[in-house]
């Protein structure tokens, strides 16, 4: 059983609006369902989702053994662009989700690598195995799987000292200006929307760098380099320099060009943890993102 201990900072504040406030990826809603299935106390007990905090109670929220259960394996389509004893480099479809999260606790990229790699749901509790960086649901692209955990920790040390380098294929409205720079901007968690992202004083240091690779009329086609890993960096980036991702319903908006937002890990360079060899891989864009970037160049819309 895995257990997240919180103390509750505010007088008068509804249980499920603080779960929804503190815990990252959690909605109200998410709040109430975990509630009511007694997977938080408040003081050791049971509380009903509109409870009322006060300062100082301590608050847990625990994920029970039968969550691991959920991680069974699900056979699914999935393209592995390398594979060796500690990692597998796969090209991630648009629209699958990577690890469960309350309210999507199956069908996900998790659920596809148990049935490549069974040992990787060895680890009770653990719902993100092999995980050490994450893509969107409407990403599609290039993504690291670790086998085991000693290739996790070279990984994410890697990540950490900034030696993975990524690079993404984005279709953003307008023409930026330079054509070639690096946005520096704090980012975290939305104060009022916990499921976004903001440019926030205060927020974790991030940093984006892009250039451009072709002008398409009204839009640009960008390479872009996230340097430092936060969520949603490059989407709440782009969107604060006034060219938001083509077809992102959350920091700009939908598009008839594109069905999802238009971001592709195109990119991905790293040392493999077993003798250091620089490795370098490459995912051509998929056809939804392909044909309508053959319009634009053809000067259709």
């Amino acid at each position: 059983m895995t257990k997240l201990e919180l103390r509750a900072d505010r007088d008068d504040e509804r249980i499920d609006a603080f779960l929804a406030r503190r815990v990252p990826d959690i909605s109200r809603s998410d709040a109430r369902r975990l509630i009511e299935e007694g997977r938080a106390t408040v003081e050791g007990r049971q509380p009903k989702p509109s409870q009322r905090l006060r300062a100082g109670e301590s608050v847990c929220l625990t994920n029970r053994p039968r969550s691991a259960a959920r991680l069974r394996p699900i056979a699914m389509p999935l393209t592995i662009l390398y594979q060796d004893a500690d990692l597998l480099v796969i090209d991630k479809p648009a629209g699958l989700t990577v690890h469960p999260a309350p309210g999507h606790e199956s069908g996900t990229l998790v659920n596809a690598l148990l049935a490549i790699v069974p040992e990787l749901g060895t680890t009770p509790g653990d719902m993100r195995p092999g995980i050490v960086h994450r893509l969107d649901k409407d990403t599609s692209g290039l993504m690291i799987v670790a086998k085991n955990e000693r290739a996790k920790l070279a990984v994410q040390a890697q990540l950490k000292h900034r030696q993975v380098h990524k690079t993404y294929l984005a279709l953003v409205h307008g023409i930026p200006e330079p054509r070639e720079g690096v946005i520096e901007a704090p980012i975290g968690r939305h104060p009022q929307n916990r499921k976004k992202i903001a440019i926030i004083a205060g927020g974790r240091e991030s940093v984006t760098k892009y250039r451009l690779r072709e002008e398409l009329g009204r839009y640009a086609l960008l390479e872009v380099e996230p340097v430092t890993g936060r969520t949603h960096q490059i989407r709440v980036h782009m969107a604060a320099t006034g060219h938001p991702v083509v077809g992102d319903p959350v920091y700009g908006r939908r598009s008839e060009l594109v069905k999802r937002q238009f971001l592709h890990a195109w990119k991905l360079a790293f040392a493999l943890p077993l003798g250091g060899r620089q490795v370098e891989f490459e995912s051509p864009l998929p056809v939804d993102l392909r044909d309508p970037l053959e319009r634009l160049r053809r000067g259709e819309r």
